[in-house]
């Protein structure tokens, strides 16, 4: 990976786009997914590369939805695992959630090094390599799931995911908590709730409200209570638009 000076302004987002391209040499990241990292970075910086009160509020949100779900799911792409998979695990373990595998581009030998990624970081019983179910509406490989993960979830966490799928688990019934950085995607104004972050800090910010209400019933419901989630997206945008000198 290429050093990046301490000193460079940009550092966190340089540090990213390496572990990006470190991941698309090792199997992890298919390249349509270097394009795709491409386009949340430019949203990023139109959010001003940092965590807002607002994603603060849906992360809040979030942790009380996952404490709250029976079963639990966080579903996992190369992105995910290249960028954030100690994070991901870490946030797995806090709200007993499984972690499957789920690609758009999917082969058995890119399953299998996420999933290897993601065992270097402390997750264990990682779903997603032999699928036996479908996710009703969607074509090709990426209907494939587990009947023991997102098959059967009442919650499932997607991080940097298209908008088809996340449409598709709504359908199926599911709650879906997204992380997206476009409060304009289907995916963010699909999804019940969703916080608009970089997916390296909105796993830690969940993980650490998860930690805090937990056991708490009238935290949850407060976290719950105070996400709304047009309310939410519509602040973004005005943050956006703040940045971009168009006033509101």
């Amino acid at each position: 990976m290429t050093e990046v000076p301490k000193t460079h302004p940009r550092r966190d987002s340089l540090v990213l786009r390496e572990r990006l391209v470190g991941g698309f040499k090792d199997g992890v990241v298919a390249p349509q997914g270097l394009i795709a990292h491409g386009r949340g970075e430019a949203m990023y910086y139109l959010l001003g590369e940092r965590t807002s009160k607002e994603a603060r509020i849906a992360a809040r949100a979030a942790a009380a939805a996952l404490l709250r779900s029976e079963r639990p799911v966080i579903s996992v792409n190369g992105n995910v695992a290249a960028l954030a998979p100690r994070e991901l695990v870490v946030l797995a373990k806090t709200v007993g959630a499984r972690i499957e595998i789920s690609l758009f581009h999917r082969s058995d030998e890119r399953v299998s090094r996420i999933q290897a990624v993601l065992e270097s970081h402390g997750a264990t019983d990682v779903l997603g390599f032999l699928p036996d179910e479908r996710i009703p509406g969607l074509e090709g490989t990426r209907g494939l799931c587990s009947s023991a993960g997102i098959h059967s979830a009442d919650v499932v966490l997607v991080a940097l995911e298209d908008g088809d799928r996340t449409e598709a688990l709504i359908r199926m019934g599911k709650k879906v908590v997204a992380i997206d950085l476009n409060p304009l995607s289907r995916t963010a104004r699909t999804a019940d709730v969703t916080v608009v972050d970089e997916v390296t800090r909105a796993f830690p910010l969940i993980s650490g409200y998860a930690e805090e209400m937990s056991g708490d019933e009238d935290a949850l419901d407060n976290g719950l209570a105070k996400y709304d989630r047009e309310e939410n997206l519509g602040a973004v945008m005005k943050t956006i638009a703040s940045n971009l000198g168009l006033g509101d």
